[in-house]
């Protein structure tokens, strides 16, 4: 199954979210659909998970990593990862809504045991040794 994530920053944060259905958060984004390319599948979750009162370029989005691991969701489900870098400026206001309950601008000083796999052992350590976040 192909997934796909993006990262959003401001102020050496990442943004993340909180979905209702999870005990921990996770990165913005989801399942890429049938006929679907993971761009396409990017933009659509940011569209979703962001709420309408956000402002994005979808033109934006620059892919940064790539790599197979087992779905958090399940701990069976093959999964490859599609994880882009929003470079654009993110404006308006993000929404909660029935799939999401809240969102968080993340640093390193929240720890680890509130992350998802994902963000705890791809995502979050190639944005400190990248410097995106502190």
């Amino acid at each position: 199954m192909d997934v796909v994530g993006t990262m959003f920053f401001k102020d050496n944060k990442l943004l993340i979210d909180k979905p209702r259905k999870r005990s921990t958060y996770q990165m913005i984004g989801g399942k890429v659909e049938d006929n679907e390319s993971p761009i396409e599948a990017a933009i659509r979750e940011c569209h979703e998970e962001l709420g309408s009162n956000v402002i994005f370029d979808e033109n934006s989005f620059e892919l940064i990593l790539e790599f197979d691991e087992i779905a958090t969701s399940d701990g069976v489900t093959p999964i490859h990862f599609y994880v882009f870098q929003y470079t654009g400026v993110l404006s308006g206001t993000l929404q909660v809504s029935e799939e999401i309950k809240s969102f968080l601008w993340y640093n390193s000083s929240f720890g680890t045991d509130i992350l998802s796999n994902t963000l705890k052992n791809e995502v979050v350590p190639y944005c400190l040794k990248n410097n995106l976040i502190t």
